[in-house]
Formats: structure tokens, C-alpha cells, sequence
């Protein structure tokens, strides 16, 4: 049975690979998301290797008094400042800047513009209403979108699992209870919850995973549960119970694995629908707390600021490119793991 499986992954690999765009969109999507988990090498406004009077000095990774380069205060070095950069860099000594100079929440206060500012040669993409570099926003963002997203289809799909498994294998009484405490469960008003849980508590990204997984999962338990009606009376089920097997050992030794399709089908769209579920939370306020990286803060700014047409540019280009690369791996996989394809 194994070896079975094995040759059907690697046909349905090569169907994936067949589709050139969903194959190169999963390329893409890859590498801007390896980027992103190094953004602190990426842009950040500490340097990311200072030679000083012969010592070595890494500011991203450690604190530094401003005295260490010959300043005068005991507090962190400010490493945009002008006087602190001269210092750091004069004689003998150098230092290593990132690519974009700037963090998520670094201010340009040496920024002669009026914020939010227009690109230039100091900030890339221009900045915010309050002065903070655009391009580290976004990448900042993009990596808390795609780890937020990533986190909730986990815990959407591990549950969605779970029940559909339970109740498609099960069936009868448990089924019918269980799709009724599902059908009361998803009448809840979603919307309102968070406008209520977000005057009640501090918002957070943890309390929009948990609200958000409470109801992510019904969707998925419905195709498990489906296939797993189909598949419990097969032969192959009724051979393993015969022998002996335990319940849990056939759910998930046997059916699971023959009721993976739409799972594996769905992960990029239910993927792509965090994404959105977050930056529209964001956009109304009832996400993440203001100073964390969003886009949807983002472009709730390019609204309150349409002459600041950097903003809701390309935030929307960032967004629609995530968006269009998953969707293309979500239709390549769900050509590959169709079995009547050759």
C-alpha cells in the first residue's frame, strides 16, 4: 500500500510540475518568503556589521551604548543619526548597512519632505503619515501575513480533520449531532465577535488566531467527513477491521490517507484567504495593534491619504501578487492530484 502511494505522489508531482505556472508561482512564493524570515538583514536601520578600533560589532543581533563608538550617552546608539554614522565610519572604521536602512518602525525625522513622503534615494517606496519607511513595512508584513496565515490553516486544517474525520467515519447518531452543533456554530455572527472581543481585550495576533480558528475549520470538515463516508465501507476498510484494527489505526492509517485530496487541494487557497482575512481585519482596525507592520494598515492610510499614491500601490501590488502566486499553486495542485489526468 505504501509503494501505491509513493507512485501516486510522484505521478501527482509530476502533474504539478507539468503546469509551468503554478510550478514557477511556488518558486516565487518560496523565495519571497525565505526573504522575508531574514528582513532584519534585509532592512533595519542598525548596521549589520561594524569594524571600530579593531573590534568587530553586529547591532542587529547586540545592544551598544553610544560611548562604545566614541559618543556621549550610555543609551543605545542611534545609528541613523548623522553624528553617530561619522563617528562609526571616519578613519579607519566601517560599517556594513542593509540593503533598505530602515526597520518597520524606524522614524525619518532627517527627512526634508513633509510625511507621508514621495519615494526617493533615501526611503525607496516613500513613507508613511507617520514617517516610517514604506518597503520595510511591506516586508515586514508580508512575513507576518504568510506566518499568520500559515499558523491559522494549521490549526484550521488539524481541527477540520479531527471532525470531519469523526463524524464521516462514525456516522449515525454522532454524525447527526455533530453536523447540528456545526450548523448552530457557523450561524454565529463572526464580524461582531471581533468588534466585541476587540473592545473587551487588547488586540493581538494570538486572539485573532484563536477567534479565527474557531470558525476556519467547518469548511474543511465537510469534504473530510464526505470522504470518509465514501471511503469507511470500501473493502480495504472492512479487511482492516477483521483483522483487528483498532478505530483511531484505521481513520488515520488507512482512510486519511486516501482523503488527503481536498485537503492538500485547498491549503493555498485557505492560505490566501487568511491573508485577506487579516489585512481586511487590519484595514477596519480590529487586527494587530497599530504599531505592528500590516498591509492593511497600510492601505487603510493609502485611503486616508490619496495623494500618497505610493501607499495603496503598491501595498495592492504585494497583496495581489501574494494572492495571484497562491492562487496558481492552488490550481496546480488541484490538477495534479486529479487521477484521470495522465
Amino acid at each position: 500500500m505504501q509503494s501505491t502511494q509513493y507512485i501516486q505522489g510522484n505521478r501527482a508531482w509530476k502533474r504539478f510540475r507539468a503546469n509551468r505556472r503554478g510550478y514557477y508561482s511556488l518558486w516565487i512564493f518560496i523565495i519571497l518568503f525565505v526573504f522575508s524570515l531574514f528582513a532584519e538583514v534585509l532592512s533595519n536601520d542598525k548596521p549589520l556589521l561594524i569594524y571600530y578600533q579593531g573590534n568587530y560589532y553586529t547591532p542587529f543581533i547586540k545592544s551598544y551604548p553610544e560611548t562604545t563608538f566614541g559618543g556621549d550617552f550610555e543609551t543605545e546608539a542611534d545609528y541613523v543619526d548623522p553624528y553617530v554614522k561619522k563617528l562609526i565610519t571616519e578613519g579607519d572604521n566601517w560599517a556594513i548597512y542593509p540593503p533598505n536602512p530602515f526597520s518597520y518602525d524606524t522614524i525619518n525625522y532627517y527627512n526634508l519632505q513633509p510625511n507621508p513622503a514621495a519615494p526617493s534615494s533615501a526611503n525607496y517606496l516613500g513613507t508613511d503619515d507617520r514617517g516610517r519607511d514604506v518597503l520595510a513595512r511591506l516586508i515586514y508584513g508580508f512575513r507576518i501575513s504568510v506566518l499568520f496565515a500559515f499558523v491559522l490553516t494549521i490549526i484550521g486544517v488539524l481541527l477540520g480533520i479531527i471532525a470531519g474525520a469523526i463524524q464521516g467515519y462514525f456516522g449515525g447518531r454522532i454524525d447527526l449531532f455533530a453536523q447540528r452543533l456545526i450548523e448552530i456554530w457557523g450561524s454565529m455572527p463572526e464580524l461582531y465577535l471581533l468588534i466585541i472581543f476587540a473592545s473587551l481585550f487588547e488586540p493581538s495576533i494570538f486572539l485573532l488566531i484563536i477567534l479565527l480558528s474557531a470558525f476556519g475549520w467547518m469548511g474543511l470538515a465537510d469534504y473530510v467527513r464526505a470522504e470518509f463516508l465514501r471511503g469507511r465501507n470500501m473493502e480495504y476498510v472492512k479487511a482492516a477491521r477483521a483483522l483487528g484494527l483498532s478505530n483511531r489505526a484505521i481513520m488515520f492509517r488507512h482512510l486519511l490517507p486516501n482523503s488527503m485530496t481536498p485537503v492538500v487541494t485547498f491549503l493555498p487557497f485557505r492560505i490566501s484567504g487568511a491573508i485577506l482575512a487579516l489585512t481586511s481585519l487590519d484595514f477596519l482596525g480590529l487586527g494587530v495593534p497599530p504599531s505592528t507592520p500590516s498591509l492593511g494598515e497600510l492601505l487603510s492610510q493609502g485611503k486616508e491619504n490619496i495623494e500618497a499614491w505610493w501607499l495603496s500601490i503598491s501595498t495592492f501590488l504585494v497583496l495581489v501578487g501574494t494572492l495571484m502566486l497562491l492562487i496558481f499553486i492552488g490550481e496546480a495542485l488541484r490538477e495534479a492530484m486529479d487521477t484521470r489526468r495522465g
